[in-house]
């Protein structure tokens, strides 16, 4: 199983009044992760885009464990839960000086330009094949 791993530093926007990562921060630094996992894979988002095809989220989740302040680097690391023909689960576990800070889920259903279920292509489930964890894959 590959693991894509992706640095963020935090920016001062980010954080709370007490320079602490806001808890919203999680779900863009999740999407970070999504997103460069897919053009790692070979599929940018934008060109799945352009192809027709959309993710959107259905369901998100997020536990925070830690804490990250201005000025850490965050260590996002991506992974796939399930992968089947036409929903996707990112798993998400956010690092700070190795210690976990958090840890999330994505869930998205693939449809297109008018949000419509569909199937996504084989070439793009090959792809992602690689980053499934403990063989749970279908592709019924």
């Amino acid at each position: 199983m590959k693991v894509h791993t992706i640095e963020e530093h935090v920016r001062y926007v980010e954080t709370d009044r007490m320079r602490v990562v806001h808890h919203s921060t999680y779900l863009a630094w999740f999407e970070i992760g999504r997103t460069s996992l897919l053009a790692e894979s070979g599929h940018p988002y934008h060109e799945l885009e352009a192809e027709g095809l959309l993710f959107p989220v259905i369901e998100y989740q997020c536990r925070m464990t830690g804490r990250a302040d201005y000025g850490d680097t965050v260590r996002i690391d991506t992974t796939i839960e399930t992968l089947r023909s036409r929903t996707v689960v990112f798993i998400y576990e956010a690092f700070v000086r190795g210690e976990t800070v958090a840890t999330g889920r994505t869930q998205h259903v693939a449809v297109d330009l008018n949000h419509k279920p569909r199937r996504m292509p084989s070439a793009l489930l090959d792809a992602l094949q690689g980053y499934v964890t403990q063989n749970e894959s279908q592709n019924p």
